[in-house]
């Protein structure tokens, strides 16, 4: 692993030539300035800055990879970091490392590495913005807390890959590369109903649309669904679906509502995407950090939904649900909880399919037990609506990714992790070898 010493990064390794050079060459202060930050609806708190970064002298005085970055003391407060290129399909080759300033106590933090393989989360064609020229390529988002300063380094492993067009190679690191500082406004109190809708989601054409699409299970605006026990829960399921004979369905649980954790709605293109029916789902970590309090939640997904929609440009946030760590769940992409909604979640599986993230990383961290609980009671009440076992497995026909080619029939668990479908990490090793007991939670809620 690279280690990267400059005058203020405190990352230290001195050998000979290589020291006293690095020394001779102190890196200057890095500045630029941001874009204007996107407004928001009005009422609605939160913005994105997106700030270009620049070589770093070092690597060319040295030789080394090329490395790029950003020192900036002020300017800014944000909660959410990550960094953004041009080009969708390329990937950072190397590693991201960032450390902030706390806007309360104006200490810089640690540095800590941001995970660069976020290409594993995505759109199919069908799920694309209709403008597909605003898809950016970027690494997963980091929560930081509440943050005025920042320091980022990009240093590339020398690698690159070759350009599928054009088989050239591309370069070690992608073009555009640009910091995305994410403000997502006024944390709800701890204890509170998360973000008073009368601040946050004034009534516009987009939030009617959002709650509207809710109101075959909850009353127009609400902040959440409410938890039904499993008879009322059953006759809901007729309601919706019509006369069922075994009505295998979880009791529903209660969820917040798009409105309860503040989306402003003006940032999403309009109208919903629809799929024909959820066979199974994907459960996705978040790859956003641990160190957010079950409070802070709220903000989290206003941060990771401004990261999805402004700095990647998708439509809407990817996932269909989120979880946190005291589990919590919460409505995401937006069409309607009860609805079979077109996610962005597992590039060549997001037909017919829902994707549940917790929120988090859990590589070596262990998922917390009521975070596992959440993705089992929210798996049967949506699988019951569509007639899917928890326990069993089912045929998906990829769309095309990095595992299986698009038009291959593929058997999967109903219940299945983002790495079955998708080359990748995701859901982390931990959350992963959860899932058992997701499946066998799922199907005991729903009486099977």
């Amino acid at each position: 692993m690279s280690k990267i010493m400059t005058m203020r990064g405190f990352l230290t390794t001195c050998i000979g030539v290589t020291c006293a050079t690095v020394l001779a060459f102190p890196l200057p202060t890095l500045s630029a300035t941001a874009a204007p930050a996107r407004p928001s609806e009005a009422g609605v708190p939160g913005s994105t800055h997106s700030l270009p970064l620049a070589p770093l002298s070092r690597a060319r005085v040295l030789g080394t990879a090329p490395e790029q970055g950003l020192y900036r003391p002020g300017g800014e407060h944000f909660s959410l970091v990550g960094i953004v290129w041009d080009d969708p399909h390329a990937e950072v080759h190397g590693q991201v490392r960032v450390r902030t300033r706390s806007a309360r106590t104006g200490s810089w933090s640690g540095w800590q590495d941001v995970e660069t393989h976020n290409a594993d989360q995505g759109a199919d064609p069908a799920s694309a913005p209709r403008d597909a020229r605003r898809l950016r390529g970027a690494t997963a988002p980091l929560w930081v807390g509440e943050s005025a300063g920042v320091d980022v380094r990009v240093h590339s492993d020398g690698t690159g890959t070759r350009n599928s067009g054009t088989g050239r190679p591309r370069p070690p690191l992608p073009s555009g590369l640009r910091l995305q500082l994410v403000d997502p406004g006024k944390e709800a109190p701890h204890g509170s109903t998360p973000d008073d809708p009368s601040r946050t989601a004034p009534r516009t054409d987009a939030t009617s649309a959002a709650s509207a699409a809710d109101t075959d299970i909850a009353r127009f605006g609400a902040l959440d669904i409410p938890e039904l026990g499993k008879r009322a829960t059953e006759r809901e399921l007729v309601r919706l679906k019509g006369p069922v004979t075994e009505p295998y369905i979880g009791p529903r649980p209660r969820i917040v509502t798009r409105r309860g954790w503040g989306a402003d709605e003006s940032l999403r293109e309009p109208g919903f995407a629809y799929t024909k029916k959820i066979k199974a789902v994907f459960v996705h970590h978040t790859a956003s950090g641990d160190t957010y309090t079950c409070a802070q939640a709220p903000s989290v997904i206003r941060s990771i939904y401004r990261y999805h929609v402004e700095s990647m440009g998708w439509r809407d946030i990817g996932y269909n649900f989120l979880v946190d760590k005291c589990g919590t769940l919460y409505e995401g992409r937006a069409g309607g909880a009860a609805k079979a909604v077109l996610g962005a979640h597992t590039p060549g599986f997001n037909g017919d399919t829902m994707g549940i993230a917790v929120i988090g990383t859990y590589g070596a961290t262990k998922p917390p037990r009521a975070a596992v609980t959440a993705v089992a009671r929210l798996a049967a009440w949506k699988l019951g609506l569509y007639d899917a076992d928890p326990r069993g497995s089912t045929y998906l026909t990829s769309g095309g990714g990095n595992l299986y080619p698009r038009g291959k029939k593929v058997r999967l668990n109903v219940i299945s992790g983002h790495r079955d479908g998708f080359a990748t990490e995701c859901p982390g090793k931990s959350l992963y070898a959860r899932l058992g007991t997701a499946r066998s939670g799922a199907a005991r809620y729903q009486g099977r």
